[in-house]
């Protein structure tokens, strides 16, 4: 937006001048795609050099004073974490409660990584601006993920990655994984935003995730949840300081009530809808005579049908 004097030069709506000709920014020039993605004030200087007759447009922005909380200060305080679990064509994310539950549905943001440098480059930005809007929209100071790194792997190849096609096919996918490159532009991204960002370890994250909370989250949303979902939740529980797995004999909800109950909880008996027994003190006798069987309601069991038919 042009200043008030050199308003009246506006060639775009809003006092704006739009330039006839592409700009390059050399130099910091993730830093400034960052703002702008972000949708944060950058400033321009269009500065004309006589003696060699070039136009130059600088960018200048001031740097954020606030301080980013640590991980410890964002557990104590009991604020919601956001958890992200990496893949090679999609993002799993799940909004976690300070206590390790998953909270709303999980989200899954497409992440199509081919095409030019400068394409996939766009839409790993859009990819985490979606991730961003959603920390913000459920009020979530921070953004877990895994602290993955491929790069012993990709260079020791099919030595420890496997070998024939499915090493192959593994290898490749592992090698389309922008481990580096979306942590660098996550880190930065969020920081202008004023989320921090919590990396914890990966070991086992899928393998727990999809066996202790895929179906738990499945019972609890209509939309499809693969263990993709599960290990996003391992990671925030991780990233609270919780165990990933869930602790065993828990209480279920819901119809699983009835089956499996909470270790040392009181089993109570199924009684007759429609029923409720009279209050009972120490040495009363029971006054039911309904409920009580008399000897005149016994059956007679016969031994068989040959001496039923002989009583007769």
């Amino acid at each position: 937006m042009l200043p008030e004097p050199l308003r009246y030069l506006a060639n775009a709506p809003r006092g704006r001048y739009r330039l006839a000709c592409t700009v390059t920014f050399h130099h910091r020039h993730a830093e400034w795609l960052d703002r702008v993605s972000a949708n944060r004030a950058v400033r321009y200087d269009i500065v004309h050099d006589a003696a060699r007759d070039r136009w130059y447009l600088d960018a200048s922005w001031s740097t954020s004073t606030s301080v980013v909380p640590t991980p410890e200060e964002i557990r104590a305080s009991g604020a919601k974490l956001l958890a992200v679990d990496l893949n090679a064509d999609h993002l799993a994310a799940i909004v976690l409660d300070p206590h390790g539950n998953p909270v709303g549905e999980p989200r899954t943001i497409p992440l199509e990584l081919t095409g030019s440098t400068t394409t996939r480059d766009g839409r790993l930005r859009a990819a985490i601006t979606c991730l961003i809007a959603i920390a913000r929209d459920n009020g979530c100071p921070a953004i877990v993920i895994e602290n993955l790194c491929f790069a012993d792997a990709r260079a020791t190849g099919r030595e420890t990655m496997g070998r024939g096609r499915r090493g192959k096919a593994f290898r490749r996918t592992v090698a389309g994984i922008p481990t580096a490159r979306f942590r660098e532009r996550l880190r930065s991204m969020a920081h202008h935003q004023g989320l921090a960002i919590i990396a914890v370890d990966p070991a086992y994250t899928s393998m727990w995730g999809g066996r202790y909370w895929k179906s738990p989250l499945q019972q609890q949303t209509k939309t499809t949840v693969t263990r993709h979902h599960g290990a996003a939740v391992a990671i925030g529980r991780r990233g609270l300081g919780h165990r990933i797995r869930r602790r065993p004999g828990v209480t279920a909800p819901d119809q699983r009530i009835g089956r499996r109950r909470a270790t040392g909880q009181a089993v109570s008996l199924p009684r007759p809808r429609g029923t409720t027994s009279p209050p009972r003190t120490a040495g009363t006798p029971h006054q039911g005579g309904k409920t009580r069987p008399c000897r005149s309601d016994q059956l007679v069991l016969f031994s068989d049908l040959e001496d039923r038919s002989r009583g007769h």
